[in-house]
């Protein structure tokens, strides 16, 4: 069981950290943070304070992981600050671990947000007893060009503004991941949506309930082996979220992890697994592929699985809090967490 930290209120004070990639300090993408930041003041009445190494470029926290992992602990710790939101993800967050004290963690619970690499803070904080949630990026959907996704923004109220049951989360009817250059020169041009064809049940019947855990599969394996990786008791009966990168790996690698999930026995643990949009839907049916020939080899061809959520690298994104109950529901294609994110 984790601990559910308090929700916001318009008027708190929020940081901005960079636990993995220091983009967010590049001269020539200072404007991007700053969009960010002014709707998280204009959209959600937060105030942003962005910590002292965050904004030092790339360079800088590329050679000081323990900068990276200070900003974390002093957000934490810092009694002041209610919320903390990653600027953006990478493949760096792995190198924190020497320099994190998991206890500032666990005596100081907050509300804490990113996805991508971002997924290392996560078993972080999982570690330390502390539901974080997987979801918008500062430099991403916070912003996003012109204005922020509807969908994004009920997404952010509901989950991190309340702590009413967070229900049943409908498929986003659009999606984008067009790439366009950060250059401030773009920032008044939307990026090309699509219609989003909605959720679909790879395999497995009926209504199934357990608790949420997961991240980007590609920055999964970099925790495996280590100390912040899940015990067995946080597999059992589980609801497990996964979802691929800007990388776009290729289908044979889903395979590979997918057995290793199987070798140790956490596909036989878990009761469903959502899996979330690939970027630009590159493999979209040859991930379905590589999953469903996992789950025969292993004989979990019951196993209920649900497709092409909206969370991960795709926008807009729904927000997963780990530890949260959930429900998949095969008959009627649905996805609903059963609990509120935050108390």
């Amino acid at each position: 069981m984790l601990f559910k930290p308090q929700k916001l209120n318009p008027g708190d004070k929020v940081a901005t950290v960079s636990p993995s990639s220091g983009l967010a300090g590049e001269p020539e993408l200072k404007w991007r943070y700053e969009k960010g930041v002014e709707r998280l003041c204009d959209v959600f009445g937060l105030k942003v304070v962005a910590m002292p190494n965050s904004l030092k470029g790339v360079e800088y926290l590329y050679n000081h992981p323990e900068a990276r992992a200070e900003d974390l602990m002093n957000a934490f710790s810092d009694q002041s600050i209610k919320g903390v939101i990653a600027n953006i993800g990478g493949s760096e967050s792995i190198r924190l671990l020497p320099y994190i004290d998991i206890d500032v963690i666990r005596k100081n619970p907050k509300i804490f947000m990113g996805y991508s690499d971002v997924t290392i803070p996560h078993l972080i904080c999982h570690k330390a007893g502390l539901s974080s949630f997987y979801g918008p990026a500062m430099m991403t959907d916070f912003a996003e060009n012109v204005s922020m996704d509807p969908y994004t923004v009920e997404m952010v109220k509901r989950t991190l503004f309340s702590s009413d049951t967070i229900g049943q989360i409908e498929p986003a009817t659009e999606w984008t991941s067009e790439f366009l250059e950060w250059d401030v020169a773009n920032q008044h041009t939307r990026r090309k949506m699509k219609p989003n064809q909605g959720y679909e049940v790879l395999q497995g019947s009926g209504v199934v309930q357990g608790s949420l855990i997961g991240g980007c599969i590609e920055a999964l394996e970099f925790a495996k082996g280590t100390s912040i990786w899940p015990t067995e008791q946080y597999w059992e009966n589980s609801i497990l979220f996964l979802e691929t990168s800007e990388e776009k790996p290729a289908p044979e690698f889903m395979t590979r992890w997918l057995r290793n999930y199987a070798a140790q026995g956490i596909l036989h643990k878990t009761n469903g697994i959502i899996f979330g949009k690939p970027q630009d839907e590159v493999y979209y049916h040859e991930y379905k592929e590589a999953i469903q020939t996992v789950m025969k080899e292993y004989q979990l061809n019951d196993l209920p699985i649900l497709y092409n959520l909206n969370f991960g690298h795709t926008e807009p994104k729904m927000i997963l809090p780990y530890g949260a109950g959930a429900e998949i529901d095969c008959r009627n294609r649905t996805f609903s967490i059963l609990e509120s994110g935050v108390r």
